[in-house]
């Protein structure tokens, strides 16, 4: 597991730095062309292919993000990885703290890994 561990560990915090930056270019390079990203809110379910995500990042100013990977599990080339984020972001005028449980699935591509897709629930912020 820590291979696994510490590989995930290393392309979320490339992912998280590339957010900060909002550097498409860098973000497109960890996140699959067929990705997809869906979330549960209290009004349903939420979900977003990767010109979506990265159209919603460009009114999104993020104020603070911490990750922690607890959780991978590989086989060959994919890992299922689950992490712990709490963020801090700023989305059309208002500040949204959250956190959530993520549930990644990273496969092994030409190019390098690659996240294919995102479930994201939401957590308590205690």
């Amino acid at each position: 597991m820590s291979e696994g561990l510490d590989l995930v560990s290393q392309l979320e915090e490339e992912w998280r730095l590339a957010l900060f930056a909002k550097d498409e270019t860098r973000l497109r390079a960890l996140i699959h062309p067929d990705f997809q990203l869906v979330g549960v809110r209290g009004d349903g379910p939420v979900s977003l292919d990767l010109d979506a995500w990265i159209s919603a990042l460009a009114n999104m100013d993020v104020v603070d993000l911490d990750v922690s990977v607890t959780h991978v599990c590989r086989v060959r080339g994919t890992i299922v990885a689950t992490v712990d984020a709490r963020w801090s972001v700023r989305y059309m005028g208002q500040t949204i703290q959250e956190r959530v449980l993520l549930s990644d699935v990273w496969v092994e591509c030409e190019e390098g890994w690659k996240v294919l897709r995102r479930h994201s629930s939401p957590l308590s912020c205690e």
